[in-house]
């Protein structure tokens, strides 16, 4: 790890201001710090953001909920009327790390940490997403990597919750140059899936101020799938979100992660559920039409049957 200043902000402008082109925001500090010792980031000044007021707040409300980016990720897997509300993302957030790194972890953290690629997290690998010529998983080994991307690069998205928020349809808001800009899930990671380099769409100096949940989806699920029961990345997860009329779905949105470097989605596959009663013919349809266009590599075509067992289980649990 490399020499840094230090400095601790008192509001969001001020953060801004100090972490300037080439500072870094820290508040969990799981991942930065982890890619400062690999010396994979070099930020000259680290900006404490822990204490910037009200970020670490959970409001609810009749229409939405916000949630501020300081929030723990314990905090949500602890709080029990997102539990009844939104309980895909409490779902989600349990399923983050060990319960030590929960208490740590920031809802802002987890949306905005990079690739867990093992070709990127090597300090002596110039690959593709560190601004190399090759995507090394490609013509390596590539058994926790993507089936869909749109660019040359197939490290999947690590964020548990990103997947939970984008099925609630929440909204995320974002500092950007002084003005508060909202944005969408699809938008908050939209730049990921055009360019190899990057992780998500913040630009250098973003902060995420809070995620806004709206009170729309009356029932939702989020399930994945790992090597290990507890305390592991996931190979394929799912999130719906959808309300529920007896057995039949209305205003559907079903997003899986860890199979691309966004969390993903199939329009045609949330209008095909508009309306239908699920059943296993129904789910594997749905499963049908979110794997259409994937690309399996040499080593991840498991991930084909792992998506259409969670398609069913996910969609089983909304309407159980």
């Amino acid at each position: 790890m490399k020499a840094f200043e230090y400095a601790t902000a008192l509001s969001p402008d001020s953060a801004r201001d100090l972490v300037g082109k080439d500072g870094a925001y820290l508040a969990g500090g799981n991942d930065l710090l982890a890619l400062m010792k690999e010396y994979l980031v070099d930020p000259k000044r680290l900006v404490n953001i822990k204490s910037l007021p009200g970020m670490d707040k959970i409001h609810p409300g009749s229409k939405t909920w916000t949630i501020g980016a300081l929030t723990t990720v314990a905090e949500i897997e602890d709080h029990k009327e997102i539990a009844k509300t939104f309980t895909g993302l409490q779902q989600a957030a349990a399923e983050v790390g060990s319960r030590q790194i929960r208490n740590v972890a920031t809802v802002g953290g987890n949306l905005a940490q990079h690739s867990r690629c093992w070709y990127f997290r090597h300090r002596d690998v110039h690959c593709l997403k560190k601004g190399g010529d090759m995507c090394y998983a490609r013509h390596g080994e590539s058994k926790y990597h993507s089936l869909f991307t749109g660019n040359t690069c197939i490290s999947p998205i690590p964020s548990n919750l990103s997947v939970a928020f984008g099925a609630l349809g929440a909204t995320v808001v974002v500092l950007r140059d002084g003005k508060e800009v909202p944005m969408s899930i699809p938008d908050l990671y939209q730049k990921a899936w055009d360019e190899p380099t990057a992780h998500n769409s913040l630009q250098q100096g973003d902060l995420i101020l809070r995620v806004e949940v709206p009170v729309e989806n009356h029932r939702s699920a989020y399930l994945q799938i790992s090597e290990k029961s507890v305390f592991d990345w996931a190979l394929v997860s799912c999130a719906v979100a959808a309300n529920v009329d007896g057995n039949k779905l209305s205003n559907v949105k079903i997003f899986l992660g860890a199979v691309s470097n966004v969390p993903y989605q199939v329009q045609a596959a949330n209008d095909f559920l508009e309306g239908k009663t699920v059943d296993d013919a129904t789910a594997a349809k749905a499963a049908d039409l979110l794997l259409e266009k994937a690309h399996v590599q040499a080593h991840n075509g498991y991930k084909v049957p792992l998506v259409r067992a969670l398609v069913r289980r996910t969609l089983a649990q909304i309407t159980a």
